[in-house]
């Protein structure tokens, strides 16, 4: 089976870190430590492994006791349930999804029974459903299709479902729309987005008429979160595409869209409150920084924007309070973390995790305290 590295293939590999939360103590006799907000996870491809990390209320990264956690050969994406329960990695080289019990109060992670699931050939990204009841996964090999899989509330043991589900050319990224009715794939070679309605009750997938046209190498996608707009990251032409989502789940392509970022956009992701999106550059090593018009969904640079990030970044997650937003460099190992100015949307830079802390680092994504 061939083998895929994020090296070589663009980062809809990226999909998905999560942060789960507990409450913070206080240093003996000291002043009191700040609080933990979540848990971020990332996906290491080298090193078959996932990093779990606290975020305090001011930002930082402090290691999960036990992490790194055992995953599967060549992991690229991470998705973690609405409620904070689950984590789901897809691994690349062996065809599967690693399953975890996310521990309450500690963010460790716990082998799920039958912790690998088959998946299709050279899976790259996984999306859970808002409501934690369906997971979804590209993969990349033609013919290029999505697994999906219903999740069982009380296990996180994954089902499939009867699929798999035919999209485009070499699908490498998917999202699932905020209010669970839809999925949309970027896929790297039709240059396109594949739309599907989620079938209520089975989590099946039916596909939505159109051809909704992106640029060159599309390899990220995101949906904000009030269900209004789509983003695509286009790695060949190094822009953002950007479709309104209408009331069946099609897609118009926006006002001026695409719109442009910097060298290799690897991924692409919008805060908790639709305001502003990230794109990571892969080529310049940069984050892109735009506000996000309300009522057309179109994109207009911050201030200050670009803003550096490590070498070769490849994925971007804000965490739900939208306070920091943390980049993947997939090229040196390091974890950047921002300060989201919350009128402008622009970086301030944090310290993150130093040059060489992962291995390859290739998604990561964040949630709140649950």
């Amino acid at each position: 089976m061939k083998t895929l590295s994020r090296a070589l293939l663009p980062a809809a590999f990226l999909t998905v870190l999560t942060v789960f939360a507990s409450c913070g103590g206080s240093s003996g006799g000291g002043a009191a430590a700040p609080a933990v907000i979540g848990f971020a996870y990332i996906a290491n491809q080298t090193s078959g492994s996932v990093s779990a990390y606290s975020i305090a209320s001011n930002g930082a990264l402090a290691p999960v006791a036990g992490s790194p956690f055992a995953a599967g050969f060549g992991p690229n994406s991470v998705s973690v349930d609405a409620a904070g329960r689950f984590a789901y990695v897809v691994n690349t080289t062996l065809a599967t999804v690693s399953a975890y019990k996310i521990a309450f109060g500690t963010g460790a992670l716990v082998d799920v029974p039958g912790q690998q699931f088959v998946a299709g050939t050279n899976p790259l990204s996984i999306s859970v459903d808002p409501q934690g009841r369906f997971a979804y996964v590209a993969n990349f090999t033609s013919p290029g299709n999505v697994s999906a899989y219903t999740i069982a509330s009380g296990t996180g043991v994954l089902t499939a479902v009867a699929g798999p589900f035919p999209a485009g050319t070499n699908p490498i990224a998917i999202a699932v729309d905020p209010t669970g009715r839809y999925v949309y794939v970027a896929n790297f070679g039709s240059a396109g987005v594949s739309a599907f309605t989620i079938v209520a009750g089975t989590g099946a997938l039916s596909p939505i008429a159109g051809s909704f046209l992106a640029g060159a190498d599309s390899d990220a996608i995101a949906v904000d979160p009030l269900g209004r707009f789509v983003y695509v990251a286009n790695f060949g032409d190094a822009n953002v595409s950007a479709f309104a989502i209408d009331s069946g789940g099609a897609l118009t392509a926006v006002t001026n869209s695409p719109f442009p970022a910097r060298s290799h956009p690897q991924s692409v992701t919008v805060d908790a409150s639709g305001r502003f999106a990230y794109v990571a550059n892969n080529g310049d090593n940069s984050i892109s920084a735009y506000t996000i018009d309300q009522t057309s969904g179109a994109l207009a640079p911050v201030a200050g924007s670009p803003f550096g990030a490590g070498m070769s970044p490849t994925s971007v997650s804000v965490e739900p309070s939208g306070r920091f937003a943390y980049v993947a460099n997939f090229g040196d190992g390091s974890i950047s973390a921002y300060a989201i100015d919350p009128g402008t949307g622009a970086l301030a830079a944090l310290a993150g995790l130093p040059v060489g802390a992962t291995a390859s680092p290739v998604s990561i994504a964040t949630t709140g305290v649950h």
